[in-house]
């Protein structure tokens, strides 16, 4: 078992990580699951943490499947896995009414989670985006398009494990992807942690507290 649970995790990616610190990186992770790895990751580099909150589309039959995935904000950024959606046989209605749902799901968690912290600009800076893994990519994907609008000087995809496949088309997608474990065939993230319980809000909300914001940080 490649890792005890997400804080081994996100102390093993720190060491990997360690070269950017003299970058002065702002830490963005994907919640739920991806914080308690940026934390680590955070606190190791002594950089603030922000969170970006993107949600998988999962069929409606089977929602551990993304059919795409979706960023919220004033514009919202969506991703689609055509091949699943014609697979599936989604019409436009059905992919409509999740997207939908889980832009409420965002919506909720924004104010659960950040309620009067905004994200704060980013450009011309470095980010290191971190989730716990990557199956499909779709989440993480959409996150980088939605980065790339802030105009980062410098994106870098950061995750524990991943499926091959993926990251190859990360690389064109990111500036610089750094993975622990690979694994072909891939199967569900979960099988690489010997603890991969859910995170709770709670978790969510003491890691942000014990982090500085970027524009606490920042001139």
């Amino acid at each position: 078992m490649p890792f005890h649970d997400r804080k081994d995790a996100g102390e093993q990616l720190a060491r990997a990580l360690q070269h950017y610190q003299a970058d002065h990186p702002v830490i963005v992770a994907l919640p739920r699951g991806g914080v308690p790895v940026a934390a680590g990751v955070a606190r190791a580099l002594k950089a603030p943490l922000e969170l970006l909150i993107v949600r998988k589309l999962g069929l409606p039959q089977q929602p551990e499947l993304a059919m795409g995935a979706i960023v919220g904000g004033a514009e919202p950024v969506t991703i689609r896995n055509e091949d699943v959606i014609a697979a599936a046989r989604i019409s436009e209605a059905g992919f409509a009414a999740v997207r939908d749902r889980e832009l409420a799901e965002i919506d909720r968690r924004r104010q659960r989670y950040l309620a009067q912290r905004p994200f704060p600009p980013l450009a011309g800076h470095m980010v290191i985006l971190i989730d716990d893994g990557i199956a499909t990519g779709a989440t993480i994907r959409v996150a980088i398009r939605a980065l790339r609008a802030m105009h980062p000087r410098k994106i870098v995809v950061a995750v524990p494990v991943a499926a091959p496949d993926i990251l190859l088309t990360l690389k064109g997608e990111a500036d610089d992807v750094i993975c622990l474990e690979q694994h072909e065939p891939f199967g569900a993230i979960g099988l690489y942690y010997a603890d991969f319980r859910q995170v709770e809000d709670d978790a969510v909300l003491q890691a942000l507290a014990a982090a500085p914001s970027a524009r606490s940080t920042r001139p």
